[in-house]
This record gives structure tokens, C-alpha cells and sequence, in this order.
């Protein structure tokens, strides 16, 4: 099953009752998601903070490090989520919060979870409603079990570098170190190869094509049988790789902990420029 649904596919589930869905609307900067919620958002849709319940305290482990699983367990069944759910998440249109979900939720166990392809924007052009009254869910019973699909760290990030291919979806200015408007060292881990995520997108905020996907990515050295890891600033875009990788049938594992974390060791290695 693909891991995404497209707004009249998830209209005729929804009709039928057969999925939960989930808002997950956000921005790396700029308007919070909750305000995007308060807005518009699908009728039913719950929505669920990226900051506070899909990742843990910033720090060392980065800006958006892996969510403490007691908290995320809170938060999944505040918006009445349950084991036996068919879950879709979505975001305003690039999917970028809503592959944050996706991973997070394969991350804690529930296998069951698809993203809303185009998010808000294709919902509203498929003629679809949208509300801004909130609802009011009874409380689910999910279990998170962490660390149900594999991540990287540090150490395994570097190795990946070496050993397979390590994609930096960052843009290219950032991955270069020729400017870095949210972190405060610049550049990227040596060996990371860049594919920057807005690549692989449509104008509409869609992702491209499977065969568009593979493509794109195997120009940058990667094959099905090479092991890959993705590699952003704070792991939020990592995730979204992951998703498009997925759609195209590559698996892929993210450095959650990203650039950002591994800047806070000053022995770690930077690198600036252009493709190893």
C-alpha cells in the first residue's frame, strides 16, 4: 500500500469511516500550526503539535530530536488514536510536517499511517470542506513502542556517509556552508551528497512521480540496494526524503538528530562545498 492517499480516495474513506485523520499543519518559521489549525483544517481532524509531540526538548540531540515516547503516547491519544486506527496525517501541502507524523508514528509502532498527498491545498482543490471548529475526540488507547523502524545517530550517520549514501536535503546554499540562516555552524557531514527536498516536489506541493522520484535520486549515486540516510537541519525535512523515497520504493533511515545535533560536537568533522 502506497503511503499516500489522495484527497477523493481520502473523502470516500472518510465517508465510510475506515481512517482517522490528523492535522499536522506546520512551519520551520513563520505562522505556528496552530494558527493554521485555528484557521481551516479538515472537519474531524485533530491536530497535533510537531514541536511538543513529534519531537523532544532541543538541545544536544538537536532542534527536533526524537519524541519522548510517555509524551507522544499522551498527545496520539488526545486525538483519539487507537491501535486498530487507519491513520492519515496531513499539512498544509508539502507534507513536510505530515512526513514528520508518518515517520514518527512507523517510529512508535502503528504501521497503519498515510500522508495526505498535497496536504490542505489539495483538499480544498478537490472541492472538499473545511472547518475551523475543533473537535472533540473521546481519548484513544495507542501504545507507542519506540524504536520500531531504525534511526540514525551520529556515529551510524557518518558511517552511512562512507559506506552508502548519506542525502543532505538541505538547499544547496546550506549543504555548501555559503549560508545558514538558523544554525551556527555552517557546512555538512563529510561525504553527505546533496538532493535538496524541493526537488522532488510539484509545483502544487504534490511529490513528483515514483519514476520521477528514482530518477532524481539516482543521479545522485543511489540504486535500490544502497543503504541510504537522509540528513537535514533539525530531522523534520529528513523525514520528508524518507516519505518520497518510500513512495519510490527505496528504504531509507533518518539522522533525526541532524545537522543540528551534530554541531554541538565540536569533534566532529565539518565539511563545505560541493558534492564529495
Amino acid at each position: 500500500m502506497s503511503a499516500l492517499v489522495t484527497a477523493d480516495d481520502l473523502a470516500t474513506l472518510l465517508a465510510r469511516g475506515e481512517v482517522r485523520v490528523v492535522d499536522v499543519q506546520y512551519n520551520l518559521r513563520g505562522t505556528p500550526g496552530s494558527e493554521l489549525y485555528a484557521g481551516a483544517h479538515l472537519p474531524g481532524a485533530p491536530h497535533l503539535d510537531l514541536d511538543t509531540a513529534l519531537a523532544g526538548t532541543p538541545g544536544v540531540r538537536g532542534r527536533h530530536p526524537l519524541p519522548d515516547p510517555e509524551v507522544l503516547e499522551a498527545a496520539l491519544r488526545a486525538c483519539g488514536l487507537s491501535d486498530e486506527d487507519d491513520i492519515v496525517v496531513y499539512d498544509q501541502e508539502s507534507s513536510l510536517g505530515a512526513a514528520r507524523a508518518w515517520w514518527v508514528l512507523r517510529w512508535a509502532g502503528h504501521p497503519s499511517v498515510r500522508v495526505l498527498d498535497g496536504g490542505l491545498a489539495a483538499w480544498r482543490r478537490a472541492g472538499q470542506p473545511v472547518t475551523p471548529e475543533p473537535p472533540d475526540p473521546a481519548r484513544g488507547s495507542i501504545t507507542v513502542r519506540p524504536g520500531s523502524v531504525p534511526v540514525l545517530d551520529a556515529r551510524s550517520a557518518a558511517e552511512m556517509a562512507r559506506a552508502g549514501i548519506l542525502l543532505d536535503v538541505r538547499t544547496p546554499e546550506r549543504y555548501r556552508g555559503e549560508h545558514e540562516p538558523i544554525d551556527h555552524v555552517s557546512g555538512h557531514v563529510p561525504g553527505a551528497v546533496n538532493l535538496p527536498m524541493a526537488d522532488l516536489l510539484a509545483e502544487d506541493g504534490t511529490l513528483l512521480s515514483p519514476e520521477d522520484i528514482c530518477r532524481r535520486v539516482f543521479a545522485v549515486g543511489v540504486h535500490r540496494d544502497t543503504p541510504v540516510g537522509t540528513v537535514c537541519g533539525s530531522g523534520v525535512t529528513a523525514a520528508q526524503m524518507v516519505l518520497a523515497l518510500d513512495v519510490a520504493g527505496i528504504d531509507a533511515i533518518p539522522y533525526v538528530g541532524s545537522w543540528s545535533e551534530w554541531i554541538e560536537d565540536p569533534s566532529r568533522p565539518v565539511a563545505t562545498g560541493r558534492d564529495p
